[in-house]
């Protein structure tokens, strides 16, 4: 039976990515613990819903920093943040979808960290002439951590090969964001 924090947090991310309103039963259920257990580990609902946040975005910026995105060609830093993200794709999903966590204030200073780094990403393959410069770099970084909760919905729903994520969101940003030989 597993009643390692960890392993709690992995299983209330399944759930809640899906299902935010979930009541701790069922995350209890799918961690293979007790409610009391669960109680135990997060003293409450909120707990773990802040919990879960934070794991997420401390995952985000380990991400950031695995890829290197401020090193080298804007487009080939983003494939290389696409493939840091998409193992955590649900954890992104349980960010986009919990509202519960846009009244936490530091929870949304970790998240203004992190997405001030993608938008400088964009900023900075906008000055390089790669992505579209009449798309926001503000846009640009919404648009694609949208795109990245999708996958994580995907892959949850079995709509999308694991094995296929990475590639679907790269190619499906990229064709959207980057700039064309003929623009101006």
């Amino acid at each position: 039976m597993a009643t390692d924090r960890d392993s709690v947090l992995e299983a209330a991310v399944g759930v809640l990515s899906r299902r935010p309103t979930a009541h701790l039963d069922e995350i209890a259920r799918a961690a293979g613990i007790s409610r009391a257990t669960l109680h135990r580990i997060f003293p409450g609902r909120e707990a773990l819903i802040r919990e879960v946040g934070a794991t997420g975005l401390r995952r985000f910026a380990a991400a950031l920093d695995t890829a290197e995105i401020d090193s080298g060609d804007a487009q080939a830093a983003l494939r290389r943040l696409v493939d840091a993200l998409v193992p955590d794709a649900a954890l992104c999903a349980f960010l986009a979808g919990e509202n519960q966590l846009y009244d936490d204030p530091e929870i949304n200073e970790l998240w203004e960290i992190q997405d001030a780094r993608v938008r400088a990403l964009f900023l900075r393959g906008q000055q390089q002439g790669v992505f579209r410069i009449e798309l926001s770099a503000g846009w640009l970084s919404e648009a694609f951590f949208d795109l990245v909760a999708g996958v994580g919905w995907a892959v949850q729903d079995g709509r999308l090969a694991p094995r296929d994520s990475a590639y679907s969101l790269a190619e499906l940003f990229l064709g959207g964001a980057l700039r064309s030989p003929d623009q101006p």
